[in-house]
């Protein structure tokens, strides 16, 4: 059934295709409508679903790791300051081994308020042991949480699927909705390695002291190189199964391309349209898609990367002192190449500031002029 739908509605559908059994979730803005039409799908009866309502984002997770350890497929959802609030817990999730799938709506964090576009709330979180995933379009959005069920109860970790508040969690795109009997061949039933099982009884979250502690650490750092494997055979069991394909990442117009321009999220977008009109006034760009920011699939960046002249990152987001995050990591990824690319750092679009086709073109014209990077980002599009 194909239907137009909003992005934040293409994830509720996601979930309830995946056949959820506990949701709870406290309501931000831009996320906000995802819960509202879970909620009614669970009234309804059209999700035979728990939701439970609770005071903080803190609370919505410490709730799904109670669900999550009885062996209950559990979701929510949050954005920007509530991500920050779960902090915590979501350290917790991860270091348990419990595969929650949660949508992140990226949204700008505060000092000042601003409820619009921005990624430093989700890659703040980088170091939390989730999986990371970031999409584009409302369909990559459905699709992306059924794989996101698959994948976590694969490696037995948590999922974050990232994406721009109201550039795609507000826009209504027609979007692909798949039977249900294929999504459930495609992600069967969800039965836990262990559970919390009165017959079968267990400790979960245990103290562990010097002389295990490293070790479980170790096992969290092998799941998570091992994510980098599982999932691509997921995507191509998807495609398989659904038609579609995806990957850790994605590519267009790469193959001759002296310099490649990396996005993640909704810029992606417009940055199509750039790269056409710079090849069609003959120069030599393309692009490459961040999808998995962790774990790092760091052999994948390089042999994307690895022949580039130039390597352009337009990072929406910012880490204050250092400058966009995504430049930062690849340059990190690449260090050890045998063609190192010089990384050209550009800062665009924060809380929400339109990046338009363009913008992009500019970027890139501006970048095939220099002959080197500087050591400061460039921050495009500030106003004097």
């Amino acid at each position: 059934m194909k239907k137009a739908i909003k992005g934040n509605h293409a994830v509720s559908y996601g979930v309830k295709l995946s056949k959820v059994g506990v949701i709870s979730a406290y309501p931000i803005t831009p996320q906000t409508t995802i819960v509202e039409e879970l909620s009614e799908m669970c009234a309804s009866g059209e999700l035979d679903a728990r939701f439970i309502k609770v005071e903080s984002e803190h609370s919505a997770m410490a709730a799904l790791i109670g669900a999550a350890t009885t062996g209950v497929r559990t979701f929510t959802a949050t954005s920007g300051n509530g991500l920050l609030l779960m902090h915590e817990v979501l350290h917790w999730t991860a270091g348990a081994r419990l595969p929650i799938v949660m949508a992140n709506v990226n949204r700008a964090v505060s000092g000042v308020w601003n409820i619009w576009a921005e990624q430093t709330d989700s890659l703040a979180q980088r170091d939390t042991g989730w999986i990371q995933i970031y999409c584009e379009s409302s369909q990559e959005l459905l699709d992306g949480v059924i794989m996101a069920y698959k994948l976590a109860e694969k490696v037995m970790l948590p999922v974050m699927i990232a994406y721009d508040a109201f550039f795609l969690s507000h826009t209504t795109e027609i979007v692909d909705i798949p039977d249900a009997d294929l999504v459930d061949r495609f992600i069967p039933p969800y039965v836990p390695p262990v559970s919390l099982n009165f017959d079968d009884p267990r400790m979960f979250g245990g103290f562990f002291a010097t002389d295990y502690f490293y070790e479980h650490r170790y096992t969290l750092q092998q799941a998570s190189r091992e994510t980098l494997e599982c999932y691509p055979e997921v995507c191509r069991e998807f495609h398989r199964v659904f038609g579609r394909e995806y990957d850790l990442v994605e590519t267009y117009r790469t193959e001759d391309a002296e310099v490649i321009l990396v996005t993640a999220g909704a810029i992606t977008s417009v940055s199509r349209i750039a790269i056409d009109k710079l090849r069609d006034k003959g120069e030599s760009v393309g692009l490459m898609k961040l999808r998995m920011f962790r774990p790092v699939p760091v052999y994948c960046w390089r042999e994307v990367l690895g022949k580039a002249g130039k390597v352009v990152v337009i990072d929406r987001n910012l880490s204050p002192g250092l400058g966009g995050v995504f430049a930062s990591e690849i340059r990190s990824a690449l260090y050890a190449s045998t063609h190192r690319p010089p990384i050209y750092s550009v800062v665009a679009g924060l809380g929400g500031r339109d990046v338009t086709p363009e913008d992009v073109e500019g970027i890139l014209n501006h970048v095939l002029t220099q002959d080197k990077p500087s050591d400061e980002p460039l921050f495009w599009g500030l106003k004097e």
